[in-house]
């Protein structure tokens, strides 16, 4: 069944386009909101995803890819 629209908590999660070593890219990888912010800002980011990235090697049984780049998604360039 169809969700009313606006029932998404907003700022829940935080979108990552990830980049690996080998060149290849995921978008829109999620992160809790709550684990970013404070003196380290997105980089907490990064950890998160290498282990979902080793939970995802684990069951597909292929080495972890190593990351590259992290971009947020919305972000503006500096």
């Amino acid at each position: 069944m169809a969700k009313k629209p606006g029932t998404n908590p907003k700022g829940e999660f935080a979108f990552f386009n990830v980049f690996y070593e080998d060149g290849s890219q995921r978008s829109n990888r999620r992160v809790p909101a709550e684990l970013l912010g404070g003196l380290d800002g997105d980089e907490p980011a990064r950890g998160f995803i290498m282990e979902q990235d080793r939970e995802i090697a684990e069951k597909s049984s292929r080495p972890p890819l190593a990351i590259k780049t992290l971009d947020r998604v919305g972000a503006k360039k500096k």
